[in-house]
């Protein structure tokens, strides 16, 4: 594998074989793959500028898996406050001799700008990094997928839905399933809610909802990021709802056996329903137990080679 002993930036690079030896890497953990000591003796910290549940827990879970011994740094109540930098703390926390680090940001690509000033035996991964990238989260989507759906992405019809334009998870996600062959992938957002056209290459971008969802095999449902976007991108969060929310009607017009994902934190009755978000299409706590899967993967791959 080339990304063995780098770091994990974005998918944005990364070759087919690379992704695919993640994934079957993953496959195994998830099937309960022997991890013990794998990483015996490495330190490894969560650096979260950003608030998480879900990535931070995965990778905390994932690490102590591995044997690694974990750091978890908290940015509310860290030296940040009084005004250090980033690349300070990250520097201060390395001299301790962490080798590893999981990195949240609120701003686009800090995690490559923080990556350029380590030292060559520290390896970063990113955990989210502003609107750039999630490729964890991208890689745990792909194995959900593929458990569900099998290795052959070509033959499938995927729909994303949601706030584009925002989010870093869609554009792994769009990486990845290029990647992957996927040849059929339709984004459905309102205008103000898509991205650049180079986002969006490969795909079909489709107004009405309706028509994204008909005849698909997974539905991707994602988050309107509130936190990041300007008032009126959309105009009340019932009519987003009304317009782009995945309820049990609209799953009706996907092929029966579609299955739904979500990232999560989820709006509940703003972009997914709870008839759907519990029903038996979801995958979405499969997602969240693959996270700890493909974070094993990842941190193994980059740390252990």
């Amino acid at each position: 594998m080339t990304m063995a002993g780098k770091h994990l930036l974005t998918l944005a690079d990364m070759a087919r074989g690379d992704l695919e030896a993640l994934l079957n890497r993953a496959q195994h953990f998830s099937e309960g793959a022997d991890s013990r000591g794998r990483l015996s003796g490495i330190a490894v910290c969560t650096l979260f500028f950003e608030p998480s549940t879900r990535t931070r827990l995965s990778f905390q879970r994932a690490a102590q898996r591995l044997g690694a011994d974990v750091l978890n740094f908290d940015a509310a109540t860290s030296s940040t406050t009084k005004g250090e930098t980033d690349v300070d703390t990250l520097r201060n926390i390395e001299a301790m001799g962490v080798r590893g680090f999981v990195i949240r940001h609120r701003e686009d690509c800090a995690v490559a700008r923080l990556s350029d000033v380590v030292q060559p035996a520290t390896k970063l991964i990113n955990a989210g990094d502003g609107r750039s990238q999630h490729p964890t989260q991208g890689l745990l989507d792909m194995l959900t997928i593929r458990q569900a759906k099998g290795d052959d992405f070509s033959k499938l019809k995927i729909a994303i839905v949601g706030d584009i334009k925002h989010s870093r998870v869609a554009r792994s996600d769009l990486c990845a399933l290029r990647a992957l062959g996927a040849t059929d992938v339709r984004v459905c957002a309102p205008e103000s809610l898509l991205p650049d056209a180079e986002t969006l290459r490969g795909c079909t971008v489709e107004a009405n909802v309706d028509k994204a969802v008909a005849g698909t095999d997974v539905v991707m449902t994602l988050r309107l990021q509130r936190e990041r976007m300007q008032e009126g991108l959309v105009s009340s969060l019932e009519d987003y709802h009304r317009d782009y929310g995945i309820t049990l009607d609209r799953m009706k017009l996907a092929r029966p056996d579609a299955v739904v994902m979500h990232p999560g934190p989820m709006n509940r009755g703003i972009e997914i329903s709870d008839e759907v978000a519990d029903g038996p299409q979801s995958l979405i706590l499969r997602q969240v137990a693959n996270g700890v899967a493909v974070r094993m993967a990842v941190l193994e791959t980059a740390l252990a080679g």
